[in-house]
Parts: C-alpha cells; sequence; structure tokens
C-alpha cells in the first residue's frame, strides 16, 4: 500500500498568496469600474440602462470566444435553464439599481447595502431552503441588520430612495447567491456571459425610452469599462482556484475602502460616522456568518477515502 502524497506547504502556501493577491485584485477592478460608472452617471447625464448596454456588448464580446474555444460545449450541457434565466435576471436587475443607487448617493452607502447579501443569504436559506441555522448566525443576521440600519441614518430626511432602491438591489443579488447554489456545477464562463446577457438586455431595453447620445470618447470609455470588468470577474475565479474560498472570500469586504477612498478622491465624498459604523457592523457581521457556516461544514462527518493499493 502506498500512502498518500507528500504535501509541498511551501507550494500551497505560494498558491494561497497568489489567491489573495488575485483577489483583491479583482475588488480593486470592481471599485474603480463602480468610481467610473458613477462618474459617466453624474457628470455626464447617461442613464444606467445605457451603461448596464454599452458595457454588457464589450463583456461579450470578450466572453464568447472562450465558449468558442470549446466549441460551445457549456451550451450541450445547461442545468435548470430556468433557474439559469432567473438567476441571470436577476444579476441584471440588482446591477441595474446599484447604478440607480450610486447616481444619487455617496458611493460607499450603497456598497455598504450590497455588503448586506451573504447577510440574507443566510436568512433567506433558513426561511426558504429549510437550512437550518442557529442561534449563532441569527444573530449575526440582526446584528448585520442594524449595520445597515446604522449606515442608512433612517430618519426621514436621509433614508432616501436611492438608499431603497440600494437595498433591495442587495435583496436581489442574495436571491442570486442562492440560485447560484443550485446550478454550482456549470461553467465559470457560461455563467458569467449568462449574467451579462442579462445586463445587456435590460440596458438594450430601457435604453429605448431614456437614451442620451453618447460620444465617441464616452463609447470607447464605456466598452474599456465593461472589458476590464469581466478582467476582474477572471481574476476572481482565478483567486478561488488558486486558494480555498474560505481564505480569499473575507477578502471581498475590502470593496468598502475602494467605495470611501475613490468616494472622496473623485466625488468629495466625506463618509459619515454612521456610515462608517454601520459598514463595519456589516462587514463584521458578514465575515462572521461566513467563518461561522465554514466551521459548521467542516464538522460535518466525511465519507472515508479509498484505500491505495
Amino acid at each position: 500500500m502506498r500512502g498518500p502524497a507528500p504535501i509541498d506547504s511551501q507550494g500551497v502556501a505560494a498558491s494561497t498568496l497568489r489567491g489573495i493577491a488575485m483577489m483583491l485584485a479583482a475588488i480593486a477592478i470592481f471599485g474603480c469600474v463602480n468610481a467610473f460608472s458613477k462618474a459617466i452617471l453624474v457628470n455626464y447625464g447617461y442613464s444606467p440602462t445605457q451603461i448596464l448596454f454599452i458595457r454588457g456588448f464589450a463583456a461579450m464580446a470578450v466572453l464568447i470566444p472562450f465558449l468558442a474555444r470549446d466549441n460551445w460545449a457549456a451550451l450541450r450541457t445547461i442545468q435548470r435553464p430556468r433557474v439559469q434565466v432567473l438567476r441571470a435576471m436577476l444579476s441584471g436587475a440588482d446591477a441595474l439599481m446599484f447604478f440607480i443607487a450610486i447616481r444619487y448617493i455617496p458611493l460607499a452607502d450603497a456598497t455598504t447595502c450590497y455588503l448586506a447579501a451573504p447577510i440574507f443569504v443566510t436568512a433567506l436559506s433558513a426561511i426558504f431552503l429549510g437550512e437550518r441555522v442557529g442561534w449563532r448566525r441569527w444573530s449575526a443576521v440582526v446584528i448585520g441588520f442594524i449595520g445597515v440600519m446604522i449606515a442608512l441614518k433612517p430618519t426621514g430626511a436621509s433614508f432616501s430612495w436611492p438608499a431603497l432602491i440600494a437595498l433591495a438591489g442587495s435583496f436581489f443579488q442574495s436571491i442570486f447567491m442562492l440560485l447560484t447554489r443550485k446550478v454550482r456545477g456549470t461553467d465559470g464562463i457560461f455563467l458569467s456571459l449568462t449574467q451579462v446577457i442579462a445586463s445587456f438586455v435590460i440596458g438594450a431595453s430601457g435604453s429605448l425610452a431614456f437614451w442620451v447620445p453618447p460620444t465617441w470618447t464616452i463609447v470607447l470609455l464605456l466598452l474599456a469599462s465593461g472589458i476590464v470588468n469581466v478582467m476582474g470577474v477572471l481574476c476572481l475565479n482565478r483567486a478561488l482556484t488558486l486558494a480555498p474560498a474560505s481564505v480569499v472570500a473575507p477578502f471581498q469586504y475590502t470593496i468598502i475602502i475602494w467605495a470611501i477612498l475613490l468616494g472622496y478622491l473623485a466625488f468629495d465624498e466625506v463618509p459619515s460616522l454612521t456610515t462608517l459604523l454601520g459598514a463595519a457592523i456589516v462587514t463584521a457581521a458578514g465575515i462572521y456568518i461566513f467563518f461561522r457556516e465554514r466551521a459548521l461544514l467542516n464538522r460535518e462527518p466525511q465519507p472515508a477515502p479509498p484505500q491505495s493499493v
């Protein structure tokens, strides 16, 4: 009998560091693309649907060759097509809501709302999927919601409709994340492409009513942002292949740092103490839920490995 192959600890450590670097790069890209989109919305008056339309076109042009390279194999083995369609439309809707929100409220406020998506997922998993959620995670869910409320300052003067749209977008994103669990065996490029197509369709539909003739410079910049955004998605996927999700996923919360920094530099948005406090609470609750779920998963009995002969 042969024992298991020796583990290259140095190789694993190097791979993990590369995975963390890729995740940080992905989040930096998303943060910069979000700030650029806000600049287009605020300074040039283009509609959120136009951004989705033009960016979606560029992203499709990048992703389609990846599917063609494999002779369209992903299209022949589509799991749960109705779930795929619903998942993609929810992704497009939550992107549209995010763009609407950042047009009117600071990047940090809108981003804080979207940080609540993993907290929504925990609550919805218990309610609709029947997953067992203990008191610790329910406590984290409640604390996370309190953090969102603190960040949004729910008074008549500040709890605005853009904030409600951002919160609704976060809710849509949480349902999208639940549906992604159901189709997690699907090719990653295909999943990304369906999201892009949905954004393109939603953007095209809305642009018919809110079209503002863009300059060629703006068109080229939006096309470039679509391509850059795809690079962020590819970095994200690469991070998850280089390192365990349990290691790299918490680094997604660095998006709030980019939102605060770029909001200040580009738009003179100074986050209030309540926004900072709320964002910190939401981030802490989300990370706690993540590590709690990992701990519970590790407690589950695993099947005995087969004996090698």
